[in-house]
């Protein structure tokens, strides 16, 4: 990939975390103002970004154009939507559905819940491989082959107390993700947010996406949590039933 695109995919992901002058990219990639007029000039051409009176940067409206056509092509979020809706209503827990991006574990949608309490993901972000259900859901499903590089080059950053924090812990927490076919963020992630997840299988037995469920431990505790495993579970095989999956 070029220098000049990979930086002006640079300013798109800097824009992308909030509005920024031309002071700001230029600190924030580390050259020149004038580089990053040069880069801005065809973003802004193209409505990929725009500035505004302040003469602040913002993400343009190609950008949200491009992402609701991303999510319209994701096929397995349009199947699993009716059957997150109605996991949803019924417990009223934060639900999200995530897929993997190449190396990286994204979430492709994400149903809030009825408490008070928001968890801070967002349709779009990638979900942490190494203290996410959803993260190792999805590298559980990959051969020893491909899983073993993207371990090699984890980011094993300590997020809390439990976080896992070496590939050999890793490795063996995936070994157990394999024989339950479920996964646990027990305040690995965030404080006080536990977390459960179940894979989605498509018509191949392939692993296409993960559903977790996420509560706060003020609202429930981790034990309680547990109870929503097997609702959790049956609505991931009716969504993989949805995506051709038949069981042998």
């Amino acid at each position: 990939m070029s220098q000049s695109l990979t930086r002006a995919l640079d300013i798109l992901t800097l824009l992308g975390e909030g509005p920024a002058s031309l002071d700001d990219l230029a600190d924030s990639l580390g050259v020149h103002k004038t580089t990053v007029l040069r880069l801005l000039r065809p973003l802004v051409d193209a409505r990929f970004a725009y500035h505004d009176e302040q003469h602040r940067y913002h993400l343009g409206s190609r950008v949200f154009d491009l992402a609701a056509r991303a999510s319209e092509q994701r096929s397995i979020r349009s199947i699993a939507a009716p059957h997150l809706i109605a996991f949803n209503r019924e417990y009223g827990r934060t639900t999200h559905l995530a897929a993997r991006e190449g190396d990286a574990v994204v979430y492709i949608d994400k149903l809030e819940s009825r408490d008070l309490i928001r968890m801070y993901s967002r349709v779009g972000m990638e979900a942490n491989l190494n203290s996410s259900a959803v993260g190792k859901l999805l590298l559980a499903s990959l051969p020893d082959a491909e899983l073993k590089p993207i371990v090699a080059t984890m980011d094993f950053t300590r997020r809390t107390a439990n976080t896992i924090v070496t590939p050999q812990e890793y490795l063996a927490e995936i070994a157990r993700v394999r024989e339950q076919d479920w996964a646990t963020d027990r305040e690995e992630n965030e404080p006080s947010i536990n977390c459960i997840g179940a894979p989605v299988r498509d018509a191949s037995g392939t692993t296409v996406a993960a559903v977790s469920v996420s509560v706060p431990d003020v609202v429930l505790p981790f034990e309680d949590l547990l109870d929503l495993l097997d609702p959790l579970r049956a609505t991931c095989a009716a969504i993989s039933a949805d995506c051709g999956y038949r069981p042998r």
